[in-house]
């Protein structure tokens, strides 16, 4: 029989956006199974979005792809892959700068399992501009960004202001 190919795609998705969903849907025809990975930062301590809305915001979104889960993790994403079967790390590019990141986060995981593969997919052109800081960021200062994010992060977004 042969094995199912997984795939993890990790990341805060703080918010969740138009281009993550993009690498997403890409990825979906390239895998088996791809599994959305919230996962937790450290580093990120100024989070928007709880990983239980984050996790509602994605699964909301990738409600119609019949091979992507979305889950969340507090550990190694290696490790998660590990305990999912998953062979491969999606990673998304938008930038040059992206890569020198991504090149450093893919020499440490070789080094923790040197049989997990780093899968990059270069974000479309329309999308390199989009990041879950800029969606933030313009949406606080009363930006429509309905067409950058999927609806239920617009919801989200547009709820997140008028509490304010």
């Amino acid at each position: 029989m042969k094995e199912k190919k997984i795939g993890v795609y990790p990341g805060s998705f703080d918010p969740i956006t138009n281009g993550h969903l993009d690498i997403i849907k890409r990825a979906s025809k390239l895998f088996d199974e791809v599994i959305v990975l919230v996962a937790y930062n450290s580093s990120k301590t100024n989070n928007r979005f709880s990983v239980k809305e984050r996790v509602e915001m994605i699964n909301d979104a990738i409600k119609d792809m019949n091979n992507v889960r979305c889950d969340s993790y507090d550990g190694l994403t290696i490790n998660f892959a590990k305990m999912n079967n998953a062979k491969f790390l999606i990673r998304g590019l938008r930038v040059v700068s992206d890569f020198d990141y991504e090149w450093s986060l893919a020499a440490s995981n070789e080094f923790i399992d040197h049989e997990i593969e780093m899968v990059f997919l270069m974000a479309k052109k329309e999308n390199t501009f989009i990041s879950s800081s800029n969606i933030i960021e313009l949406a606080s200062m009363g930006v429509d960004v309905s067409k950058l994010v999927p609806s239920k992060v617009n919801e989200y977004l547009i709820s997140m202001n008028k509490n304010k």
